[in-house]
């Protein structure tokens, strides 16, 4: 019998090789109506909300031991590892300054 796959599977989830991109200017949108003002007013914005001091992306090797250590004490304190992470290193920071 054969393995059932999953509708999530990320095989499904491939984009089509045959698509290519089209930038705006090739794409017909006269058949689309404009949208009214009361399903513009009705809209919401999308994404991540922008923030006022957006925190900085960096990266840096950790040993795997002491991310399952953070993880494991960020799930007892039921937060994110990484939020985890930020405080630890906030608290270092003020002790040493």
């Amino acid at each position: 019998m054969a393995k059932k796959r999953s509708g999530s599977s990320a095989r499904d989830k491939r984009p089509v090789r045959s698509a290519r991109h089209l930038p705006d200017s090739e794409i017909d949108f006269s058949d689309i109506p404009e949208l009214s003002d009361q399903q513009l007013a009705r809209a919401k914005p999308v994404g991540r909300p922008k923030a006022e001091n957006p925190k900085q992306l960096i990266a840096f090797r950790v040993s795997p031991n002491l991310i399952y250590k953070l993880r494991k004490i960020a799930k007892k304190k039921r937060k994110p590892y990484q939020t985890l992470m930020h405080e630890l290193l906030e608290q270092a920071v003020k002790e040493v300054a």
